[in-house]
Order: structure tokens, then sequence, then C-alpha cells
């Protein structure tokens, strides 16, 4: 099987220990030779300064590392003062994002869209940044319908970027459906499938609920099944996440970009499945 290239996603750690804790999740991930490693930033930029000093960890690391950017709740001169730093530390990268407000946060800021982020990222920095945008196969939460949320996309998309990393999902014919609708539209940058590894149920359903990522009927009464024996609950999300990556990979999806938590083990596994190792 054609083994396409991988990545993985990081949240800023809250500690020193938990700073450690990621070194070594980190050193681990990098025997897999990801393309990069990305970096969230809290809603309303609230991990800031922590997104930064992640990423100058990684990147003095060596590896290839891309910070979130969100606009909600920004400057356009704070988000000008982050691109100008980031371009100087040599960083290539960047995934632009709306992001979500905070709750008692009044102001959305100068930006409301991900599309005039995007926008601005290239008047000021022309093409140094490889940017990433978002997706959702299954439709952003907040969307008033399906086109509306298309046409979302393709706005930002020709707003400048290069390519998309999609919500998470489990089911794959919505992310096949999504790509054939961007080509439709237009749209042809590489659209690249997030995949979410099963740790634990609750906090897969917890997160599912808010960012509106459906997990299927049949995998959430066997999970729910287990209730609390959550080597059930690992070893049967493995099989069920390496199938999934199986047939996007057999469908031609140009990447796979795994939402880590901070976490080693459960990508590892998947990724040995498939075919690939240190």
């Amino acid at each position: 099987m054609n083994k396409p290239n991988i990545s993985f996603e990081f949240f800023p750690p809250q500690t020193p220990e938990g700073a450690e804790k990621l070194t070594a999740t980190r050193k681990i991930l990098a025997t897999l030779k990801p393309e990069f490693f990305s970096v969230t930033f809290g809603a309303g930029g609230s991990t800031q300064e922590r997104t930064l000093e992640t990423i100058q960890r990684i990147h003095q690391e060596g590896y290839q590392a891309a910070p979130h950017l969100s606009c909600v709740g920004s400057t356009r001169e704070n988000i000008r003062a982050l691109l100008l730093t980031y371009k100087d530390m040599g960083i290539k990268r960047i995934v632009a994002l709306r992001g979500d407000l905070p709750s008692g946060m009044g102001s959305i800021g100068e930006f409301q869209y991900a599309n005039e982020l995007v926008s601005f990222i290239r008047a000021q920095t022309g093409e140094h940044f490889h940017i990433e945008v978002a997706a959702y196969p299954e439709f952003h939460p907040q969307a008033d319908s399906a086109r509306e949320d298309m046409l979302n996309f393709k706005r930002k998309v020709h707003a400048g970027a290069n390519s998309a990393i999609t919500q998470y999902f489990y089911n794959a014919d919505a992310y096949f459906s999504f790509v054939e609708e961007c080509r439709k539209l237009g749209v042809t940058v590489p659209i690249v499938p997030g995949i979410m590894p099963i740790v634990k149920y609750a906090q897969l359903a917890r997160f599912s609920e808010m960012c509106g990522a459906e997990i299927p009927r049949w995998m959430r009464k066997t999970l729910e099944g287990y209730g609390d024996d959550n080597v059930s609950v690992q070893n049967f999300g493995r099989d069920v996440v390496t199938q999934l990556c199986e047939k996007l990979i057999a469908g031609g999806a140009p990447s796979l970009h795994f939402y880590t938590l901070n976490q080693a083990n459960a990508s590892v596994e998947i990724l040995k499945q498939l075919g690939y190792s240190a």
C-alpha cells in the first residue's frame, strides 16, 4: 500500500512537566518521519505565548513546525507581529483558522472570517508561508447550510491557502463526498484528512459534541458497551481507525494528519499497522 506523508498535532502544554512529557512524545513520533508537527492556538489567542514557546522548541530540535493562528479576538498588529516572529525564526508553514470566541470576550476582533486572515497573511508575507486552512467533511456546526459551508471553504482557499486539513471523522464516505464537491467548485488544493485515535470514549464523545464530528451509531454503541474497560476501547479504536486510514489511503488521500492529544502510543500503533516504521 502506498504510504502518504503524515503529520501530528499538539496543544501547548500548561506546565514545565507537560512540556517535558511532550518532548518525549515528540521524540517517539519523530521516528515515523512526519512532514511536520503543528501546535494549536487557544480560543481568542489564549495560548499565544505557549504556542510560540512550543513551536520554538520543535524548530530548535530540527523538525518542521506549523503554528496555528486564529484571528478571532486578534488585531492586525498582533497577527502581523506573530507572522514576523515566525518568519524570522524560519517557520515555513501556518495553519490559519477563524478560531472560537472565548466566553466572556466581548469583541470578535478585527478579523471575522478565516479567509480574511489568509488574505492578510499573503499581503504581509507574500508566498513565504505554506498556508493550511480547516475543512469540515460533515460541515461546520455553525454553518447555515451545507452549501454555504462549501462556499466558505472555497473563499478560504481562493484567498491564498495551499492546502487544507479536515476536522476528524469516522465515515470515509463523508470525506470522499466532500472532496468531490470541492473539485466541482473548482477547489483543487490537497485536502488532508484529520485522524483522531480513540483512547477514551467519554473524552471522544465530549470532543465530538463540541465540534460536530459524528460518531456512527454502531461505533458509539460498541464503545458504550465497553464501559470502563479502556483496553477494549483502545483495541477497538485502533482497529477501526486503522481501517478508516486504509480506506482513505486507497482512495487517494494526499496525507494523514493525526490529532495526538499530546500522546504517542495510539497514533504509533495505528501507523505501525499501516506499515509505517521507525
